[in-house]
Order: C-alpha cells, then structure tokens, then sequence
C-alpha cells in the first residue's frame, strides 16, 4: 500500500499530515454526534478534513441500519463515486454506524471497495485501522467493544457551531420487536453524570449555546454520580440547566414508558427546556403497539402528552409514526389517525415499515400489499403537514427567541435561526450575529420557514 503521510505547511510551520479525510452521515443525531466524534479523533491523529469526497484518502461513511433505505443510499453512493472519479482504487473506504453493526463481514462482500468497516462503540480505534490497512493491505473488520469504551478514548471535542449534540448513553434495551438498534448498539449502558457535564462545559467554552442530549431511550439515563450514586434523566436535566451558559436544552429520543413525572417536573421547572419535546408514538392500535412490544396503550400515550401539556402549556409535541407494520388492518391505521388528530402533533416522522432480519416482526405474515402502505402513508403525512403548518400560521405576529445558526442557504444576504419550537427563522442581520441569541418578531409564514426581523 501507497504512504498517505505527507507534510502540510499550517501559520509559517511545517507539520506532519497523516492524510486527509471526509466524514459522510445518515441516519439518526446519535450517528451525527459520532461523525462529529469521528471528525475530532482524525483531526487529533493529524488527518486534514476535506468538505469535498474527492481526492480524499480516507472516505469514512457512517449510516443507519434502521430501515434498508439507509443502507441502500450508501452503497448507491459508493457507487456513484467511482462512476464520477471521485474515489479510486487507492481511496481507503471505512464504513460504519449501525449498519457495520449489522452487517459486519457481508459488507466486504456486497462492496468490495470498502476496506474498513467499524461499528457504533469501535469508532475510535479507527486511527489504528487505517494505519494497519494502508501498511498491509488486509481488510479490517471491528465492530465489537464495551459500550463506553469509546467516550473513554475519545479526543477532547472541536468546535460545533452554536448547537452541539452529546451522546449521553449507548445501546437500548427496550428491544422492540421491529428496531435493529439493540442488535447493533447493544443494551443500554449510561455514561457517567460528570464526564457528560465536563463534555458541555468544552462545548459553552467553544460558544455552543444549545445543548441536544441523546440517547436512543434518552430518558432511561441512569448513569452514576461522582459520588457514586445513580442519576436519573430528571437529576440530569437540572445539572445540565445550571451550567452557566447554556441558554436552551434539547433531547431525544424518549420512549412514552419511561416519561415520568419527575421528567415532566423538570420540564415545568426549567425554562432552558425548549419548547419541542419529541415523543414516538409508533403506531395509535393497542393491538399494533403489542405486536411492536411498545408496552403503553394509545390512551397511556394521550394521558401522558396531557400531563405534559398542562406542565408547559406552550410545549410542541412531535413523533415517530410506522405504517404498514406486519398485519396493519385498514381498522389498526384509522386508530392511528384518530390519535393523530387527538394530539394534533406539531410534526412527524412517518414511514412505511421496514423489515430488519434478526428481529422478531421480521417473521410475522405481512398480507398488505405495499401500494396500500403508500396510500395509508400519504394520508398520514397529508394530515401531519396540515397540524405543522397550522401551529406555523399561529406564530405569525409573535415574537420569538432565535438561536442564529448561521447563513441562509438560499440567500447568503440573510441568516438562519431557529425557534424553541423548532421552527427555522429566514432574518436579515450581521454575519456577526451568528452564534447569539436574539429576539425576532415574525412577519411572513411560508411552506417549511418562517420569515423574521430581529427587535431592535
């Protein structure tokens, strides 16, 4: 194999450059906050990142295994690559996330090209896999390690703009019977209260603003204090709220059966808590919800978004919802829909059910055909766009506190900012004000954003 080490000239000096890289994500945040994991380690072992695939030596792909779409579009991209010269013979492709998981050897198989495949908790030996691959020339596969093991080994992180995920607990437990996630990340371990702590401390001191906590059942954290005492989710929330600097909190993903009342307290109590809290639902038939091994009823999912409410009068609720899951009756999907329309959902995930193998639905009869899931799909998504937008037009005249992200992507004359609620926000102000909270009153409502001027 080819030497990838060359030398780069950086403020006058000459350093040594292992190679350079480039990070591509799918799936979910949890696979954006490794990306970005990813991103400080290669950057610590010397690599250079390229915003671009081309000419990169490493090519590092990290995507879901959730539903085979994810999978599909990655090896689609691959080959897209080498159609367009973007990658070559002498590329080092490493794939993981959950579908090198997954799939581990197979993948060798269905992509040659790939030479490296990891998983979610070995990301940070990736340095080491590189280095052997590009001396030897043998394939590496190496997807199993102890869940914590990699936060352990992991660099101090970069800079992350003014919102930052951090990943406070890996694997699930839940084991529904439609998800892959437990095969792949394995069961739930927490990490420590104070390492979580000291991680968003480094974030505030990097100007980041907003804090996304994660977890795959984020509200199941159950991770030990430095005093050796187990923290719940609630515990953290008021830790996280009291760091000087934090000016909003996010997170998800959160299972209905582990949102209890001290959570909901919290929410109450703490401002910093933005006003969109994501709840999946998966489905509205108790008899769907039982199949998926959800363990609550649609009526226990409606109680607990009522309590919610009451709690925090102005909060947005958005969900996951499955279509077309193995033996969904046309009686199953209007329970659904009735649940939708109960709530009112701000917004939703929705999808059509995708068999994952090795999972329990992956063997149930599924007599529906997939033109009736597409139909059923539609008409969900159909009445989920019509809350979302009805919620949008009720902002119209209110005055909102924005986070600015950063330039608009269709007019680099305007900013982008985001609301408590979620909502994107289209301003005019200074590039300067990127990274700062400001107040906005909005003026105009369109299709997915929201038109602003900031208060003067």
């Amino acid at each position: 194999m080819a030497d990838i080490t060359t030398s780069l000239k950086l403020d006058g000096n000459l350093k040594m450059q292992v190679g350079t890289f480039h990070v591509a994500v799918w799936g979910c945040q949890m696979n954006v906050y490794d990306a970005d994991r990813i991103r400080d380690l290669m950057a610590a072992s010397g690599y250079v990142e390229q915003v671009e695939p081309r000419g990169a030596d490493v090519i590092i792909l990290v995507t879901c295994a959730v539903r085979a779409k994810a999978e599909d579009k990655v090896f689609n991209q691959i080959s897209a690559w080498r159609h367009q010269g973007v990658i070559n013979e002498r590329t080092i492709i490493a794939l993981g996330g959950c579908v090198g998981a997954e799939l581990a050897d197979q993948i060798l198989k269905l992509e040659p090209s790939i030479a490296i495949v990891f998983g979610p908790r070995t990301a940070h030996r990736l340095p080491h896999m590189i280095s052997s691959y590009a001396a030897t020339g043998d394939k590496i596969v190496d997807v199993q390690a102890e869940a914590l093991e990699k936060f352990d080994a992991l660099p101090e992180q970069g800079q992350r703009g003014p919102s930052a995920f951090v990943t406070i607990m890996e694997g699930c437990s839940n084991k529904c019977s439609y998800c892959i996630v437990p095969y792949t990340r394995g069961e739930e371990e927490s990490r420590p209260e104070q390492d979580i702590l000291d991680e968003i401390v480094t974030h505030v001191a990097h100007g980041v603003k907003e804090i996304n906590l994660l977890g795959q059942n984020v509200n199941s954290y159950r991770g030990l204090t430095p005093d050796g005492n187990q923290s719940r989710f609630s515990n953290l929330l008021y830790e996280v709220a009291a760091i000087d600097g934090v000016e909003r909190l996010r997170f998800t993903t959160s299972n209905p059966m582990e949102f209890t009342d001290d959570i909901i307290a919290a929410i109450h109590d703490l401002p910093v808590i933005a006003d969109y809290i994501h709840i999946p639902v998966q489905s509205g038939s108790d008899r769907i919800l039982k199949m998926m091994r959800r363990n609550y009823t649609s009526d226990d999912y409606r109680r607990l978004i009522d309590k919610i409410r009451k709690a925090r009068p102005n909060i947005y609720i958005s969900t996951d919802i499955i279509v077309g899951f193995p033996g969904e009756t046309d009686e199953d999907f209007a329970e659904t829909m009735r649940l939708v329309n109960d709530i009112k959902f701000d917004s939703g995930f929705s999808f059509i059910y995708s068999k994952r193998p090795g999972t329990p639905a992956a063997e149930l009869p599924d007599p529906v055909s997939l033109e009736h899931k597409k139909q059923n799909l539609y008409v969900l998504q159909e009445k989920l766009e019509e809350y979302a937008v009805m919620y949008s037009q009720g902002m119209l005249g209110t005055r909102q506190r924005v986070l600015v992200e950063g330039i608009s992507r269709k007019n680099e004359q305007e900013l982008k900012a985001r609301t408590s609620n979620n909502r994107v926000v289209i301003l005019e102000g200074a590039p300067s004000l990127i990274g700062t909270m400001v107040d906005v009153d909005i003026t105009k409502v369109m299709t997915h954003t929201l038109k602003g001027e900031i208060v003067r």
